[in-house]
């Protein structure tokens, strides 16, 4: 049995999307974030960074949501979650799903932590650098958005669904909450998210996390 170790709304919820997808039996084990369970021992054991999410696959105890992402695409090629292996399409997957996670989601843990990068205390130091990390992640939707323009198709990598799209929804609704011009106010993302939204993976997930709305 699978088990994905998670919390609502949070890294784990593109891995949530691809169980769903994929169809196969999981279990999902709940991190209460605001009773410290990702800082227990119990929980250091499957992850020592104290993060979420955590995949147990049998014997496999596996972290970090990209690196989960891939293993459910390989472990359950029927789902069509990556291109062929050697294509220049897959090359693509891989490129998209790194810079999604390596890229945009660094920036925007700048954006909701921005504490941990200044001396304690310093607010003004904080709020500076989440200005600037909203910035910076306003050219990254952007390109994001440029990406759809390019191809013309429905999906990040065009006209197939594939892994990085559950990945790129993931992070395009933790921007609900700009200030500015969050992932829903770009032309192609708009339409994109809206997309998302109407996958039964995704509704489930939503359902399942007991997330509210607004979703994006």
């Amino acid at each position: 049995m699978i088990r994905l170790h998670y919390h609502p709304g949070n890294a784990s919820f593109a891995p949530h999307v691809l169980l769903h997808e994929i169809g196969t039996p999981f279990e999902l084990m709940l991190v209460d974030l605001a009773q410290g369970a990702h800082k227990r021992p119990e929980y250091l054991k499957l992850n020592p960074n104290g993060l979420i999410p955590v995949l147990e696959d049998g014997a496999l105890v596996l972290y970090e949501s990209a690196a989960i992402c891939l293993h459910l695409a390989d472990t359950h090629p029927a789902a069509a979650l990556a291109p062929p292996l050697g294509t220049p399409a897959r090359a693509h997957f891989y490129k998209w799903l790194v810079w999604l996670t390596n890229t945009l989601q660094a920036m925007l843990l700048h954006y909701f932590y921005p504490q941990r990068l200044v001396d304690d205390g310093d607010a003004a130091a904080a709020a500076q650098v989440r200005a600037h990390a909203e910035q910076a992640v306003g050219g990254m939707l952007r390109q994001l958005d440029d990406q759809f323009g390019a191809h013309g198709g429905p999906w990040l990598l065009g006209t197939g669904y594939s892994a990085a799209d559950a990945y790129a929804f993931m992070l395009a609704r933790w921007t609900r909450g700009f200030a500015g011009r969050p992932a829903r106010d770009w032309p192609q993302l708009g339409a994109f998210l809206q997309r998302m939204l109407a996958r039964p993976a995704v509704q489930r997930t939503i359902a399942a996390e007991e997330l509210p709305e607004p979703w994006i």
